[in-house]
């Protein structure tokens, strides 16, 4: 059985009025007939009628005893949707996710987040070398700019904060430009491990290989 929707015009107005349908086979093949009228019912009045018409156990057994109509008396339908009214819906605190999560994909395939590890190993700074050096990175592949607007523009409109665990207050152009400090050391070894790494990636076999640094970062 299924609820079926029915039109009425009432004092020049288009009213819908529900019942409960059942279908049956005949010599002449299926049919449907009314087997309750409803009349108006609202959303919460709709879902209990077809809660209580839907059959026990397997669906393609038709003939299985059906619930009774009002075995649900105590319990309150509950809306499988609800309306929404969009005009009152507004997006607050939007994050820039899919570009961080893809640039941060890229780094793990190189190998550079172990890289960096290694390389940049913890001390008694608050953040990391390695993590502040992975912000350095993401911000000139996403969006290359000076260290201040990644500071105070970029990085807290990112998802970087929840995906690298770095609060946006521990991030400022200071902190990034020591970072710089402390990467530009391990330059050489960089292009190493990127060239041994592109090669393994991609099944190269070069002789030279160059490798071109944006003039502000290494």
């Amino acid at each position: 059985m299924f609820l079926r929707q029915y039109f009425r015009k009432e004092n020049g107005q288009r009213n819908a009025y529900w019942a409960l349908v059942e279908s049956y086979r005949t010599e002449r093949g299926p049919r449907q007939r009314v087997v309750s009228w409803l009349g108006l019912l609202d959303e919460e009045g709709r879902l209990g009628v077809q809660q209580a018409a839907k059959a026990h156990g397997d669906e393609k057994q038709s003939t299985e005893k059906q619930l009774p109509l009002f075995e649900y008396e105590d319990e309150s339908a509950q809306p499988t949707w609800v309306e929404v009214d969009t005009g009152a819906v507004r997006v607050e605190n939007c994050k820039q996710f899919g570009g961080p999560w893809l640039a941060m994909q890229l780094i793990e395939r190189l190998g550079l987040d172990d890289f960096l590890a290694k390389h940049l190993p913890p001390g008694r700074e608050h953040v990391p070398w390695s993590l502040t050096a992975m912000i350095l990175v993401i911000a000139r592949l996403l969006d290359p700019s000076s260290e201040l607007h990644i500071s105070e523009r970029w990085y807290g409109k990112s998802a970087l904060p929840d995906l690298l665990g770095v609060p946006e207050d521990r991030v400022d152009d200071n902190r990034l430009y020591r970072g710089l400090d402390a990467l530009l050391p391990h330059k050489e070894s960089l292009e190493v491990h990127l060239k041994n790494r592109l090669g393994e990636l991609f099944d190269l076999e070069y002789d030279l290989l160059h490798l071109r640094c944006h003039e502000h970062f290494l």
